[in-house]
């Protein structure tokens, strides 16, 4: 393992103890059922050698045979319970994980200068933290447990024999940790070869495939073939290797855990044949060694796959929480919002030196609406930014009620809403999708939701109406559907003010203006601020802003600019086809 990783690890370490006693529970519930597995073989050897002495009375059996039962029954159970409790331990972790994996999320993904771009945030949720369960599982928690019922063995060897627990001792960390790391090490050359060969045969069939057209034309398709065909051998060749050290490396734990068998037998033989009744010790004892072997042969195997999560580990621990230097928070009921004001806001993005917003202000009493029109790039979403209070201008200030949007950010759930392109629906039922905008929604209120934003009846003939899964994403819904899911999750959050970001792009005209004509109906009593491409639905708003460069060329109340400027006249009537 990297001492520098685990060292400044801050991703695996501080779950270990935050629930150490479930994971102490489940250790024990591990070296229990270990322990069954012994007693199950001992009590079994014991019976078979002592009935084969013919006992003068069945009687003289019946405790091991009534014991061999018991543990019997007691291996199946405490292995069920040692699954049932570390799995619940890695649930509760990876949970913690996924929790705090968010709140990174939440406080870089929109952030200024963030150094974690979507792609990677998106990967770290899911294939990130999948290596952390892993890890865990399959690693970390077979380790402990082979360590310590290596402990114990040598221990109850060494009350009966010192050289006998010494022998074992020896071949016990060849078996724990000599074998464990060379594997490491070795297995890690190997992958990490493996990974540039993947990583190489990605980027030729990647550039062999954009580039298909070219090579049909110049007549070249073998060329095309052969090109890639070297790589793919070696990669076969790195996998075969991988595959072979796997084997050995099997053997020799194999081999070293048949070594400890024979000093047991030979130990017990000489120790154990002085009379008949000791005698029958002799295959109890070494039977009760091999269930061990489940144990011990793990800790190698889990090891090895340490390189697999390592770069997860890595990943993670550079990503840091974007610091807020946040005013002192201050509280707005969101009943009492009456206005929102942006008054001559400048904003430069980072190493910039042309602002993307100049002196912007824009004023919305409550349930008044503004559209924000523009060429991509011009600053419309950095406006939402700045409303929202993800970032603070250089100049100028954006307020509630004449508050600072920065000093509202605990509240920000209470007043704002948000509508994107790609509202994103999570893999799992309606009902908890809905919840999630307001936890105190009952089923009767989500569906008057969907009602409003006509879904009503759609979920109604579902199978499993509120409990149908939406899939990830939403994919079983249609764009429509999804972004009226997504609506009807705005209205049961009930925030003063909603921001539509282009939420109609990709939907084919018809659906677009049923979309939109349904948005501001259910929202006629929200303030509202959409940014959009085009004048469609313009009869629903208040104010338009046509925005260049970061700044307003144009602004004023649609109705108004429609009968008064000859330029906004042209262009609606151009959207509309018109002209």
């Amino acid at each position: 393992m990297d001492k520098l990783t685990w060292k400044n690890d801050r991703w695996i370490k501080p779950y270990l103890a935050k629930y150490k006693w479930v994971l102490l529970l489940a250790i024990f519930l591990g070296i229990v059922m270990f322990f069954c597995g012994g007693a199950l073989m001992f009590y079994a050897g014991y019976t078979i050698d002592k009935a084969a002495t013919r006992p003068e009375n069945i009687f003289m059996i019946y405790v091991p045979i009534v014991l061999m039962r018991a543990v019997g029954i007691g291996r199946p159970l405490f292995r069920y319970l040692e699954r049932l409790v570390s799995h619940n331990w890695v649930l509760r972790v990876t949970s913690d994980l996924r929790r705090r994996l968010y709140d990174i999320v939440e406080k870089n993904s929109s952030a200024v200068g963030s150094n974690y771009q979507t792609g990677s945030l998106l990967s770290l949720l899911t294939e990130d933290i999948g290596h952390l369960q892993n890890l865990y599982l399959r690693t970390i928690f077979p380790a402990i447990v082979g360590y310590l019922v290596g402990f114990f063995a040598v221990i109850l060897l060494g009350l009966f024999s010192w050289p006998l627990a010494g022998i074992i001792f020896i071949l016990l960390l060849i078996e724990l940790f000599l074998v464990p790391l060379f594997s490491l090490l070795k297995q890690a050359a190997i992958r990490s070869k493996e990974k540039a060969e993947k990583a190489s045969l990605y980027t030729e069939y990647t550039d062999q495939v954009l580039g298909a057209g070219d090579w049909q034309i110049s007549g070249r398709q073998k060329a095309f073939h052969d090109q890639t065909q070297k790589t793919v051998t070696t990669l076969g060749k790195k996998q075969k290797k991988s595959g072979e050290f796997d084997w050995a490396r099997d053997f020799i734990l194999e081999f070293v855990f048949g070594l400890m068998a024979i000093a047991l037998l030979y130990f017990t033989n000489k120790s154990l044949t002085y009379n008949q009744e000791a005698a029958n010790y002799v295959g109890a004892v070494v039977l009760a060694l091999f269930p061990l072997s489940d144990a011990f042969i793990p800790v190698a195997q889990g090891a090895e796959e340490w390189h697999t999560y390592s770069d997860s580990v890595k990943r993670l621990n550079a990503m840091h929480p974007k610091k807020e230097d946040l005013p002192t928070q201050q509280t707005l009921n969101p009943a009492d919002f009456k206005e929102l004001q942006v008054d001559n806001v400048r904003f430069t993005y980072p190493g910039e030196k042309v602002p993307i917003i100049k002196n912007f202000s824009l004023k919305l009493a409550k349930g008044q609406k503004a559209a924000l029109i523009g060429p991509s790039g011009a600053g419309k979403s950095t406006i939402l930014q700045l409303v929202l209070g993800d970032i603070a201008p250089q100049a100028g200030e954006v307020k509630l009620n004449d508050i600072n949007v920065r000093c509202l950010q605990d509240e920000r759930p209470k007043l704002f809403s948000v509508l994107n392109q790609e509202p994103f629906l999570f893999n799992t039922s309606i009902y908890e999708n809905l919840k999630m905008a307001n936890k105190n929604a009952t089923a009767d209120d989500m569906m008057d939701a969907l009602e409003k934003v006509q879904l009503a009846d759609f979920v109604k003939s579902l199978p499993d109406k509120l409990d149908t899964q939406v899939a990830e994403a939403g994919a079983r819904f249609s764009g429509g559907q999804k972004q009226r899911l997504a609506l009807a999750r705005i209205l049961l959050q009930d925030a003063p003010i909603v921001l539509l970001d282009e939420p109609t792009v990709g939907l084919d005209p018809l659906t677009e203006q049923k979309l939109l004509n349904l948005v501001f109906k259910v929202l006629k009593d929200k303030t509202v601020i959409w940014i959009t491409h085009h004048l469609q639905g313009m009869k629903y708003i208040d104010q338009v802003l046509f925005f260049k460069d970061g700044v307003v060329e144009m602004s004023g109340n649609p109705h108004e600019l429609f009968e008064t400027n000859e330029h906004f006249h042209n262009l609606y009537l151009m959207d509309q086809g018109s002209l």
